[in-house]
């Protein structure tokens, strides 16, 4: 502003050249004498305090108190240096510490993408007292926030709590479990399974005497996430409506994968977890009940997907070398049929043939809206293609049913439902 007003005498005057000097010299006079002025950034002590994990797109505050240690007043601006992807609210914050004084600035955060984001300094531009020139430095004040899977589908828990319940005969059911664990023996009641009277609890009782079953406890579960190449598409709507793209499968994977480990524990079996691609990404095995969902929140929570061809030899040999007693595999990959025949397939054989395996796998929901089109020529090579990618999906889940693995291939926001329904089948059918 100070230089456009100095524009006005330049016009009028009859040497432009030397008023020119003259103003450039007063204000050259003018920030010397503002930055001399200003209070120094150096002087400042940042504390940084706030919560150190959130939720994907569920805000967080994090404070940084600014404690002023030198003998100036420093007044001016801060910019707390988070990633673009945490959202952070205000860019800027404009503060004013006299020597000895404190002031806390707080910046909101609502993350994008899991896993840890890192501040490592903040901006403080001090202004001098004429707000023409001030100094400006980065100081150190380290940060980390985690962010957690948002685990959404802990909406069906309730419910299939219930159905749990109801396999467990814990509620009064028409129809019981049947499952492959003795329970408890009971009068015969009409509509009873003939098969399951126990012929010498009747004789001595002089009472026909049936007996109960119940679904098979302290059993293993094992959730596998494939995090190779496949698993960094994206499908689906963005719950949080942040990304019109929605979600990587990976994320998905992961949300479906929290449901079953947290129905599995409330029913008595052990989950252990593994990420995998061409190494180990990530693991959780041999967890306490009460600790599994927060070891698998914080597992999951840095993974992101390898742009490389997952490795499912050594995968099926991660398996193999840490799981020793039968168990159920669940493995979260894709129905990429190329990347099937040439990985898994070969190898599948060495799971099927000691452990039951269900291999779960995100539809894209665009393939069936593609396949439908047939309004312009464009829309109809669209719908030949879509087409040919569900015809190779199918064959590719036949191909794994051949094998002797069950497949689930569902819709990204019906995956993780889908899969607790197939576990809970499962156990009713006594086939853990």
């Amino acid at each position: 502003m100070i230089a456009l007003i100095a524009v006005v005498p330049i016009a009028v005057s009859h040497s432009p050249a030397v008023i020119f000097a003259v103003c450039l010299l007063a204000l050259a006079a003018l920030v010397g004498v503002d930055v001399a002025f200003a209070g120094r950034p150096t002087g400042l002590r940042l504390e940084r305090t706030g919560a150190s994990s959130t939720r994907l797109a569920v805000p967080v505050d994090t404070v940084v108190a600014v404690t002023n240690d030198g003998p100036r007043r420093v007044r001016g601006s801060l910019r707390d240096a988070w990633p673009p992807s945490a959202l952070a609210t205000p860019r800027q914050h404009q503060f004013d510490c006299r020597p000895g004084a404190s002031a806390t600035i707080t910046t909101q955060l609502r993350p994008v993408r899991r896993g840890d984001l890192r501040c490592a300094t903040v901006a403080v531009r001090a202004m001098g007292p004429l707000g023409l020139a001030g100094r400006q430095r980065n100081i150190d004040a380290p940060g980390t926030v985690r962010v957690l899977p948002p685990f959404l589908s802990r909406k069906h828990l309730p419910s299939r709590l219930a159905r749990l319940r109801e396999i467990d005969g814990q509620i009064p059911v028409l129809i019981r479990g049947q499952g492959t664990e003795f329970d408890s023996l009971r009068e015969y009641v009409a509509g009873d399974d003939v098969r399951a009277i126990d012929w010498r609890a009747t004789a001595r009782r002089c009472d026909v005497v049936v007996r109960t079953w119940r679904p098979e406890r302290d059993r293993r579960v094992v959730i596998v996430v494939d995090t190779g190449r496949t698993s960094a598409g994206r499908v689906g709507v963005d719950p949080a409506a942040l990304d019109p793209n929605g979600w990587p499968r990976l994320d998905w994977a992961l949300d479906a994968g929290l449901l079953l480990a947290a129905l599995a524990s409330r029913a008595g079996d052990h989950v252990d977890f593994l990420a995998y691609d061409r190494v180990t990404r990530a693991a959780v095995f041999g967890a306490r009940r009460g600790e599994l969902l927060s070891q698998l929140v914080e597992a999951m929570a840095p993974l992101e997907p390898a742009l490389v061809e997952s490795d499912a030899a050594g995968m099926v040999s991660a398996i193999r070398r840490r799981v020793r007693r039968r168990a159920l595999v669940v493995l979260l990959t894709d129905l990429n049929r190329s990347a099937l025949d040439e990985g898994l397939m070969p190898v599948l054989a060495q799971l099927t043939s000691r452990h039951q395996v269900i291999v779960a796998a995100i539809t894209d929901p665009r393939i069936d809206e593609m396949a439908a089109g047939r309004a312009d020529e464009a829309q109809v090579y669209d719908a030949a293609a879509a087409e040919k990618a569900r015809l190779d999906r199918r064959a590719a889940g036949a191909a794994l049913r051949a094998a002797g693995a069950d497949v689930i291939d569902a819709a990204p926001e019906d995956l993780a439902p889908a899969l607790a329904d197939r576990y809970l089948a499962m156990k009713a059918a006594g086939r853990l």
